[in-house]
Formats: C-alpha cells, sequence, structure tokens
C-alpha cells in the first residue's frame, strides 16, 4: 500500500477509513468523498481486500480468495483502473487485478480486485444474489446518478441484510454525501444511524479560467453546430500552440459531446497543430482507447486529446494542464413517441465543468479555456440529471421485477422512478410476456434479463 499511495492525496485519508470499516465491523458501510484525481479508486479496493484477507472473509465456493469487485461506469474507465492497479501492484494484470467488461475478461482464480461495469455487476447479482465469494462492493462515481448504479444502491443495501459480512463503499468526486451516509447507514436502529463518510482535500494547483464564447449558436435544431466545433477546434489549436511557444510541454485535453463530434474536432486539429491528436470516446477500439490514456513517454511528441466525457471524473488522463471544454455533454432522455431512451444534448452541469476544469490541475498549474460565456456557465443545472428521472425504465423495471421488487417498491433507491414512466415501462414488459399479473419476471423475462440489451430488442433477438 505504500508503494501503491505514493504520490496519491488519497493516502492521507487512508487511516480515517480503515477505522470508520473496523468500527461497523464485519459488514460495514462508508461513503468516500474525494476530488478527481487524488486516487481514491487507485487506493481503496487494495485497502479493502488487504482487510479482507485479514479478517478471513468467506471464500468463494471453488476456494478462491473473496474478491472486492469495484464498478465503472464505462468499460475503458474499467480497464484502465484495472491496469494502472495491477501496474502499481507489481502483478501481471488479470492475476491480483483483473476485470470484466461486455464481450472481455480479465480475471482468475487468485483475483483480488475485479472492476467490472454496473451492468456486469447487475446481472451478476441477478444471478447471484448472495454474491458468494465477494467480501466488499465499491460503488465509484455515484455522483453520475446512472441508472444501473442507483439500482445497484437499492439492491445491495437489501444482500447486505442478508448478508452481515458484505462490506458497501461508495465514492464520488461531487456527492451529497450525508444523503448517500443515509441510505447506506442502518435504518433499523432508533434513530437511524448514517454511514461514515471519509473525504480528502482536493489535490489541484491554480487553475486559470479563461471564456473564448463562439461567434455563433453551439446549438441548432439538428445538434451541435459545424461552426461551433470548428471554434473549439481552433481555441484548442492556439491555446495549445501558445503554451508550448510559453515553453509549457504540456498535454490538452478537449471535451465535446460525442463519437461524432470528437472526430469531427480530432480531424480540423490535425491539420492545424504538430502535436499527436487522440480520439477518446466509448465507440474507438480498447487499442485507441488504451493510448488516450497512457502517460506520454519521454520524447514523444505533444498529445491533444479530443474526448467525451469519459474524462470528466472516472479516468484520469496523465500529462494535461490545459483543458478547453465544449461545455455540452449527452445524456438519457426517454423518447415518448418510440417509448425508448436517447441521447440528447444539452449543456452541461456547473459540477461537470468543474470537473472538466479540474483535470487541467493535477500536476501543477493549469488552464481551462471554456468556449461558451459565464452566463451560460450561471444558467446551467448545478448538477446532472439522474437517469432514473429522465429514461425509459422498462429495463430497469425488468431487473426489479426479476430481483422480487417490482416497480421497485420498499427499496431504498437514491430517487423513486416517476410513477407514470414506470407504469409505462411495466405495461410494456407484460406485452412482452415479461413479467406476469403480480408484476413479478416470468421464466421469459429472466431470460430477457440476461440479455445486454433493451428488453425489447432482447424479445426480438429471441424471435
Amino acid at each position: 500500500m505504500g508503494a501503491i499511495g505514493a504520490g496519491l492525496v488519497f493516502a492521507g485519508s487512508l487511516g480515517e477509513l480503515t477505522g470508520a470499516l473496523a468500527a461497523g465491523g464485519p459488514g460495514a458501510a462508508a461513503v468516500v468523498e474525494a476530488p478527481p484525481g487524488t486516487g481514491k479508486t487507485t487506493l481503496v479496493p487494495p485497502l479493502l481486500a488487504n482487510l479482507a484477507l485479514a479478517g478471513d472473509a468467506a471464500a468463494a465456493p471453488n476456494g478462491a480468495p473473496a474478491r472486492i469487485v469495484v464498478t465503472q461506469p464505462r468499460r475503458v474507465a474499467a480497464r484502465a483502473a484495472a491496469r494502472r492497479l495491477a501496474a502499481l501492484d507489481g502483478s501481471p494484470l488479470g492475476e491480483r487485478v483483473g476485470y470484466a467488461v461486455r464481450g472481455e475478461r480479465r480475471t482468475g482464480p487468485d483475483t483480488l480486485v475485479e472492476f467490472v461495469t454496473p451492468g456486469i455487476l447487475l446481472r451478476r447479482l441477478l444471478a447471484d444474489p448472495g454474491l458468494e465469494g465477494t467480501a466488499a462492493v465499491v460503488l465509484d462515481e455515484v455522483h453520475e446518478r446512472g441508472l444501473e448504479t442507483d439500482l445497484l444502491l437499492g439492491m445491495l443495501a437489501e444482500v447486505r441484510q442478508l448478508r452481515g459480512d458484505l462490506a458497501l463503499v461508495a465514492m464520488s468526486a461531487t456527492l451529497d454525501a450525508r444523503r448517500f451516509g443515509e441510505l447506506l447507514g442502518d435504518a433499523e436502529a432508533s434513530p437511524a444511524v448514517p454511514a461514515p463518510v471519509v473525504g480528502c482535500p482536493s489535490a489541484l494547483h491554480p487553475l486559470e479560467v479563461q471564456w473564448a464564447p463562439p461567434p455563433g449558436p453551439r446549438l441548432d435544431a439538428r445538434g451541435v453546430t459545424r461552426s461551433f466545433l470548428d471554434h473549439v477546434a481552433d481555441t484548442a489549436a492556439a491555446a495549445h500552440a501558445a503554451a508550448l511557444a510559453a515553453g509549457d510541454d504540456l498535454d490538452a485535453l478537449v471535451f465535446v459531446p460525442g463519437a461524432r463530434e470528437v472526430t469531427h474536432v480530432a480531424s480540423r486539429l490535425r491539420g492545424r497543430t504538430t502535436a499527436e491528436v487522440l480520439e477518446l470516446h466509448g465507440q474507438a477500439d480498447p487499442a485507441t482507447q488504451d493510448r488516450a490514456v497512457s502517460g506520454r513517454v519521454s520524447g514523444e511528441q505533444p498529445r491533444i486529446i479530443v474526448s467525451t466525457a469519459l474524462a470528466e471524473s472516472s479516468l484520469t488522463v496523465p500529462g494535461v494542464r490545459l483543458v478547453i471544454d465544449s461545455g455540452l455533454a449527452r445524456e438519457p432522455r426517454r423518447d415518448a413517441a418510440r417509448g425508448m431512451t436517447g441521447l440528447v444534448t444539452v449543456s452541461c452541469s456547473r459540477a461537470s465543468a468543474g470537473q472538466r476544469a479540474g483535470r487541467a490541475a493535477r500536476l501543477g498549474p493549469g488552464r481551462v479555456v471554456r468556449c461558451y460565456d459565464e452566463r451560460s456557465f450561471g444558467s446551467a443545472p448545478a448538477h446532472p440529471t439522474p437517469e432514473i428521472s429522465v429514461a425509459d425504465l422498462t429495463g430497469a423495471a425488468l431487473v426489479l421485477a426479476c430481483w422480487g421488487s417490482p416497480e421497485g417498491r420498499g427499496m431504498a433507491l437514491p430517487d423513486a422512478p416517476p410513477a407514470a414512466a414506470m407504469a409505462d415501462a411495466v405495461e410494456v414488459l407484460r406485452e412482452l410476456g415479461a413479467v406476469g399479473p403480480d408484476g413479478h419476471a416470468t421464466g421469459l423475462g429472466r431470460t430477457l434479463a440476461r440479455i445486454p440489451a433493451d428488453p425489447r430488442l432482447g424479445r426480438a433477438l429471441l424471435e
């Protein structure tokens, strides 16, 4: 742990977290609130693994050691976190530290820490509600309020009532810590006892904020305007060139809302800079993603990484001290006409803008150039909209039906699902034959829940 934590700010909070978990005994819960880049994702899982080994946690049925399962909201983040921890541990990836994402798995019988996506853990819970062989679960980036992570919070709270030895830690960079502490605490005590909150100081150096609003609109009826994307690319090229001319050998990180915008901005940059331009988004192949999140070695040319929100909080891109922010994000919204979830482009929240800017001040004094004006920043929402409030709930309703809690009744969720949207979702499941009159899953519904796709698409695939 000393070698792994060298230079990481959260190393100073490990003692407090250890004490909080020890005070709660087996099956303790805690909330970790720490800014991006402090090292919480790197340090908390191995700490839990050491505590599990010292406490002789129950091994898996096959005799393998009990695991620490860590959720990351995106596949590239799960792979990158596992690779970094394995490198710091000095062990080959897939042995003591591994990961499991859709279509790819690098684990072994001796794996102690396993990074997974929330969808993987959801399906694992439905197949094995007791999570046998798992000593602790870490839910990372809960502030993003993804639907699957919210469901996991409620489901794991019930698992802990059955398994008194399952520890649970929720981690985030920007979090309503008290609220989540109450969710993870002992609600049966009188009065209720919230889970302890372990904080950490910011690791940020001084940050300069500049504003570079575009001459025209950012959005029109068709989405992000081409002229705005050109403005973002030109601003990034000029800012990076100015930094290099001033003697700053630094990398730049450019935030745009989606893969199409990443490709457009990166293509324009390649004609306007001598730096290496890399793309980072969920549709890129794993090798391209890994290259973008790996640090620049000595002698390589400076880099500009054009990314979606992937690099906002769940990934740390080494070497970055300049951020160019479009101020836009893609968020899920329920399409009433189709009855399914689609992605819409909106202004990112102020919390997201703060996290993006913070990426520039991790290693030294940094600068963020926001390609919009201060008025737009001030009118943006404070936090991202919880997905459960705006997305189609058909998939979530199926998970809840399989779990034995139709419509989430009686579950301790961070936000209750909207009644109308949940009723529509349950009606769709009835039409598919996925739930019965009592709202519980049928055999077909359980089969559909194992398919990583919308239940309607899953039913079509089966047919």
